[in-house]
């Protein structure tokens, strides 16, 4: 049977019209494990009686101890509707707030996204939060509506009030796609549910209904209700009657596009090379006799086989043997192994044609969002989550002789999760390790100790602060070490609309070159005029730099190394070396020696740092510091509490709505101190509280506190007064 199986994902793996990519998102426990563990259950690919219980797709120790999704993994099953079969190939994806990097990343192997919506809380900042990510990266989405027994048996609706119940979550998620979804597709891409983009029904209990299937089958929600209300003999028929992953899948085969469809308008959004050449071309057709490319979305160490690079192929046929190029790394590879996957097994295959999620053993050293092709092209957008790291722990062995081996370690855990950044400072010998918050750093601790088998000790956490501009400098000189050569910047605040597109991923960050005219006329659409937009160089973490100068001979010679050291000085600003964020650098002019000899990197690179800092100084620098924007649901009888803890954070209450006996609070809080929140807010709601994050935004430090800061971030780095 098993053979037959594979057999079968093989020969539709090479009909991408037969092909679906999707992955299911949602709010932490919403019930989405459960849910995929159906599908597969109901596809043949896992024990019915473990589906639900087995949670297939967590394997790792730590996953099913904690009871919540880490990783996302990938899972291909097939589904028969109407005498033809589908390969779906499914990843799931993590709801904490804290693991959002591997949503973004599954987001862009996928081209249909399944919202899983609990019926009960309705859509959450987290729900909000992976549908802005779907959208931000043209994936399709329906809507499930899950735990639909709770509003029976704990709730006790009514149909009537069932029906109203589901509306206005429908109405709700809609609102939300038509306020973010791509112009295009604001209306396209709404749940309709008389077309059936839109299910309903319980995960746990295994049954679900959508509008076209309730009329060919012809069952009511009057009868799901009198099933449960007849006790558990009768609802179990439910999910005979209505089989959760027939419905889902049909849905999903329905609603969502092949590759073929899909990447006509997704390679346009994630890909900015010239769409006339002939990788243009093999992209959008999704062509397998195209060049090869691929791109990683997930990193996966296997205790056997290394390192599989999990993600999707575009265009191309990758077959065993194949060298490839890494065009971040700038290297070539040999590929030993294709591997397809049944369930969540992986199988090793000879080849397979672009449009499918696969798994590649042997990219030595790859990376998440890495484009691996068959010759040198230009990568994919990099793959941008919508929260940056802000906290920061030093981290160290508890042997000094392991120290090799965490540096090991910690490139291999940077590998697995690139949200986390790491930094190997060489001098100074500290290792430091940024996450998107305290659970991430704590689960990423934990598996170092476990899975990696090294004992480490971390130090309290730190906050990752920025560094801004709030005026525009006069002009500032730098000169080489030899004084042959004089480099001539601005410095000013960059535009509120502009930082907002960078962040939004609508102006991509990176070199820009002259061939980059979606991105003009992008900025043109901002405002800049396209004489303007095209002297923009680089776009580098929330910066700009601008080339101001006219009729510079050697400047092409040059330019490149400006931007280094522009990208050196974001990195490590001047008040207390924290990145920089919001500023607009304009170079001016320059005076270049005539001998190519007298202008390397040795004298430019230290005269565009020391003209950079001089013209931050001359700009009133000031540190920002993160805060973020965060749900608080608790019981109502506790708002008193819940406002005074929010005060004595410095936080700002920005809504308070109630609902019956529970209240849902919105709250701006800095990051410096959250640290211990979630036992603070248990101890102040008597264990009932609990909070989500919605938002990260940066804001000016108070006057009062930046000295104190300033100083104490010096402190911890070591810094002289000069440096």
């Amino acid at each position: 049977m098993a053979d037959k199986m594979i057999d079968k994902v093989r020969e539709l793996s090479r009909k991408p019209e037969k092909i679906r990519n999707i992955a299911i998102c949602a709010h932490i426990d919403h019930g989405k494990t459960t849910f995929s563990d159906n599908l597969l259950a109901g596809a043949g690919m896992m024990s019915e009686e473990l589906a639900g219980r087995q949670l297939a797709l967590d394997f790792h120790a730590d996953e099913q101890e904690r009871g919540i999704t880490i990783d996302a993994a990938s899972v291909s099953m097939i589904h028969h509707v109407k005498g033809e079969d589908y390969l779906i190939n499914l990843i799931d994806t993590p709801g904490h707030v804290d693991f959002g990097g591997d949503v973004t990343r599954a987001m862009r192997a996928v081209d249909g996204a399944i919202v899983l919506v609990d019926a009960v809380e309705g859509m959450m900042p987290q729900t909000e939060t992976v549908l802005k990510q779907a959208l931000r990266e043209r994936v399709k989405p329906v809507l499930f509506i899950n735990k639909v027994d709770r509003l029976i048996k704990e709730v006790k609706l009514t149909p009537e009030q069932m029906s109203e119940r589901f509306m206005k979550i429908i109405t709700d998620v809609n609102k939300y796609i038509q306020s973010v979804a791509p112009d295009e597709f604001k209306e396209k891409w709404i749940a309709n549910v008389q077309a059936g983009a839109v299910a309903f029904g319980s995960a746990f209990h295994k049954w679900a209904l959508s509008f076209p299937y309730m009329k060919d089958k012809n069952i009511s929600f009057k009868d799901v209700i009198s099933a449960y209300e007849a006790g558990e003999e009768e609802y179990k028929k439910l999910s005979k009657k209505a089989p959760l992953h027939e419905v889902v899948l049909g849905m999903v085969i329905k609603h969502h596009p092949n590759p073929l469809e899909a990447q006509k308008y997704r390679i346009p959004r994630i890909w900015h090379g010239d769409p006339e050449s002939e990788e243009g071309k093999s992209l959008t057709h999704c062509d397998p006799n195209g060049i090869v490319a691929f791109i990683v979305t997930k990193i996966v160490i296997d205790k056997h086989a290394g390192e599989v690079a999990c993600g999707r192929l575009f265009s191309g046929t990758v077959k065993q043997g194949d060298i490839l190029y890494m065009n971040g790394a700038k290297r070539e590879v040999r590929v030993q192994q294709v591997n397809i996957y049944k369930g969540a097994q992986r199988i090793q295959v000879e080849d397979s044609p672009a449009g499918n999620i696969i798994g590649l053993v042997g990219l030595k050293n790859t990376f998440s969002g890495e484009t691996i092709s068959s010759k040198p092209m230009e990568p994919f957008e990099a793959i941008k989550h919508i929260f940056d790291p802000v906290i920061t722990k030093s981290i160290e062995p508890v042997s000094s002789g392991d120290l090799a081996k965490l540096v090991e370690v910690l490139k291999q855990v940077n590998k697995e999760d690139p949200t986390i950044k790491i930094e190997i400072n060489d001098e100074t010998g500290e290792n430091l390790i940024s996450g998107m918050g305290e659970l991430h750093l704590e689960v990423i601790e934990n598996r170092i100790k476990t899975e990696k088998g090294l004992q480490v000790k971390t130090s309290p956490p730190i906050v990752v602060y920025r560094e801004t501009i709030q005026t525009k400098s006069p002009e500032a000189e730098g000169k080489s070490p030899n004084k042959h050569n004089k480099f001539y910047f601005t410095i000013e605040p960059l535009e509120d609309n502009l930082y907002q597109a960078i962040k939004a991923g609508e102006i991509p960050e990176g070199r820009l070159k002259k061939s980059d005219m979606e991105t003009f006329k992008k900025l043109e659409t901002l405002g800049i005029p396209m004489k303007d937009a095209k002297s923009i160089r680089d776009v580098y973490h929330g910066n700009m730099i601008v080339d101001n100068t006219r009729g510079i001979v050697h400047i092409g010679e040059v330019i490149e190394l400006i931007i280094d050291g522009f990208e050196q000085v974001m990195d490590m600003c001047v008040l207390a070396r924290e990145p920089g964020m919001k500023m607009l650098v304009r170079i001016m002019d320059l005076k270049l020696h005539e001998d190519a000899i007298h202008r390397g990197p040795a004298q430019v690179l230290p005269a565009v740092r020391d003209g950079l800092r001089e013209a931050i100084n001359m700009a009133k620098p000031v540190i920002f510091e993160p805060l973020q924007v965060l749900q608080i649901d608790a019981p109502s009888e506790y708002m008193g509490e819940v406002s005074k803890l929010i005060q004595n954070k410095r936080g700002q209450l920005i809504d308070m709505k109630q609902e019956g006996v529970t209240m849902t609070v919105k709250a701006k809080l800095p990051v410096a101190e959250m640290f211990g929140l979630s036992s603070d807010l248990r101890s102040a709601t008597g264990g009932r509280g609990v909070y989500f994050v919605v938002d990260q935004v940066f804001e000016k430090l108070p006057e009062t506190l930046q000295n104190k800061v300033i100083a104490s971030i010096r402190n911890r780095k070591g810094l002289t007064e000069n440096q």
